[in-house]
């Protein structure tokens, strides 16, 4: 998009572009996204930026109408696989606040050097300052949403210091955490200490529309017992299930039905600094970041999926809350996932209705299972031999699962697609699915829905 475009989409109030880009008003010193309610300002006063962490960098703050920082992300991250992408993808998982850039680039296999050269060249923002953008939307959400005190948020959110913490706060949001905390409309203090057990609410925001029905039939169709649940009755149902985190574990739940452009979720954490990795396992699982208008414009001009297309927009392709566990089940089936939750599973300390366990991790696995492939594919998992993180390299992590034995083209491929959220994969190589790309992940989702696939 050129800058003529973008302004047309802000003079539009064009949702479809929320995340996609962000405009800021230099007489008002505010960014905003692209959909802010707001009288438009003129074309004279206003500089565009690809990230909120890059308008924030020129000194702008953020919109208290639109809530620039609370919008989805990017579905571009989803699509490309260079090092910039594969760079978003981690800092969304949380890896700057845990490794520092230098683990970053050790991931990516640069120098921090050249992580932070390509990032600003294309991104206007290193990685301290994307990550700190994403800290900052954390600490409001847990003030906004929690009566934890200040000081237990800052370093929830991911920040080394209180100092840092208000100080980013108030150059983000032109307030001071408190001030934040009480705004009218949003705050809910009242709540005090409850979020310690009845969990964080959060709206989890998409773009267009969303074919919910569709994801919670295909989560309640493959739920394993003890590390997950659908609850409810259809158009009502609530998915439920337990994750393994870096500092700790979560129960979470969300919501199918939605007042708004969002999915309702609550997440249980037994550590805090776990949220925002929570919260983008979640996003990828429901494939909250993706561009329905893209992906249903390129699909409906195939007449196979035309007539879907009109009366089911919005069809996602869901990913995986844990893409180590994601690929153990892919190879044993539910059955077999469940035998091994029941045998080698982590019991949790406080059981959450149906959901008493976490998913084994690979190392468990390994060293107990006797079936040679499954023991060969926890063993590959815990030594890094195969990686599917949130920044693995793609093809790599396609080409290590073939070495495997027991593990064949179409499961690779299966994993490719939902456990590295890869929106450009066809496991069954249908014919014709080569004018999908790059959606061809959702082609094979909605033939699998039509009874073709």
């Amino acid at each position: 998009m050129d800058e003529t475009t973008r302004y047309e989409a802000v003079s539009s109030r064009d949702a479809r572009f929320d995340g996609e880009f962000f405009f800021a008003v230099e007489t008002t010193g505010i960014y905003c996204r692209p959909s802010c309610p707001a009288v438009t300002p003129k074309r004279k006063n206003v500089r565009f930026f690809p990230t909120a962490a890059a308008a924030q960098g020129h000194g702008f703050r953020a919109c208290r109408r639109c809530r620039p920082d609370a919008v989805p992300g990017s579905a571009e991250w989803n699509v490309r696989a260079d090092a910039v992408a594969r760079a978003m993808r981690m800092i969304g998982d949380g890896v700057v606040d845990r490794e520092g850039v230098p683990g970053l680039a050790h991931r990516l296999g640069y120098s921090a050097r050249q992580v932070q050269r390509q990032l600003n060249a294309e991104l206007g923002a290193g990685p301290v300052a994307l990550a700190r953008a994403q800290r900052a939307h954390t600490a409001r959400v847990l003030l906004q949403t929690t009566g934890l005190p200040v000081t237990e948020i800052a370093f929830a959110s991911g920040f080394a210091s209180v100092r840092q913490f208000n100080d980013t706060i108030r150059r983000i949001y032109a307030r001071t955490p408190s001030a934040l905390r009480s705004e009218a409309g949003t705050g809910h203090g009242a709540m005090g200490r409850a979020a310690r057990t009845t969990g964080i609410p959060l709206r989890l925001a998409h773009r267009g529309p969303y074919a919910a029905r569709e994801v919670f039939d295909l989560l309640a169709g493959e739920a394993v017992a003890r590390i997950e649940e659908v609850v409810g009755a259809p158009g009502a149902r609530t998915y439920r299930r337990t994750l393994r985190l870096p500092y700790g574990t979560a129960v979470v739940g969300v919501d199918e039905r939605s007042a708004g452009p969002w999915l309702d979720a609550r997440i249980h954490l037994t550590d805090l600094r776990d949220l925002t990795t929570a919260v983008q396992r979640l996003r990828r699982l429901f494939d909250l970041d993706a561009d329905p208008y893209a992906v249903d414009e390129r699909l409906g001009a195939d007449p196979r999926l035309a007539a879907h297309v009109a009366a089911r927009p919005g069809l996602r392709s869901p990913g995986a809350a844990d893409p180590e566990e994601f690929a153990v089940r892919a190879l044993v089936g539910v059955a077999g996932a469940e035998r091994l939750v029941e045998a080698y599973g982590k019991v949790l300390d406080v059981p959450s209705g149906g959901l008493t366990h976490v998913f084994p991790e690979p190392g468990a696995l390994a060293d107990a299972v006797d079936e040679p492939a499954l023991r060969a594919l926890a063993a590959a998992l815990a030594d890094g031999e195969v990686r599917l993180d949130a920044g693995a390299e793609r093809e790599e992590a396609e080409r290590a699962l073939l070495r495997l034995p027991g593990i064949g083209p179409r499961t690779a491929a299966l994993v490719r697609m939902r456990a590295l959220g890869d929106p450009d994969v066809d496991p069954g190589g249908g014919p014709g699915a080569e004018g999908w790309r790059p959606w061809r992940s959702y082609g094979v989702r909605r033939l699998e829905l039509l009874g073709v696939a």
